[in-house]
């Protein structure tokens, strides 16, 4: 049987696997990473649970839940190797709902964090006098 990436002339892969392409993509820092999160069932390609050695072409839709957010991209290239992040981002495009959602996510999380108090540690004595005082007022 051939090998996916010789059946053409073209200058890049044809054909890839999924935990490889992740990896490629800079979408995760290692394929073992990558392999965890496809059998957890963070990754899915055209909205299936896949398992790490599905190949991925030009065109496929994945979804990656990572970190509480969904990304949903679109497969635009293959790579064997782990290049830069700007050659990474060529590699794929995501979707502007996924952008829009994923930015209302992100200010969401902000703002829960800003409203929430900070505590950094046991009062000093002066706060904890101001603390009585506010507590004893009629």
């Amino acid at each position: 049987m051939k090998n996916p990436d010789t059946i053409t002339d073209a200058p890049g892969p044809v054909a890839l696997r999924l935990d490889k392409w992740l990896w490629a993509a800079r979408l995760y820092k290692t394929r073992s990473l990558a392999v965890q999160s496809i059998d957890a069932g963070h990754v899915r390609v055209f909205a299936e649970r896949s398992k790490p050695a599905r190949i991925v072409h030009a065109g496929d839709s994945i979804s990656i839940r990572k970190a509480s957010m969904v990304w949903t991209i679109t497969v635009t290239a293959l790579s064997h190797r782990r290049g830069s992040a700007t050659d990474a981002l060529c590699l794929y495009v995501e979707s502007p709902e996924s952008i829009e959602a994923r930015d209302e996510a992100t200010s969401a999380r902000r703002t829960a964090l800003a409203a929430q108090p900070r505590f950094p540690g046991r009062p000093t004595k002066r706060q904890r006098r101001k603390l009585e005082d506010f507590l004893r007022e009629p």
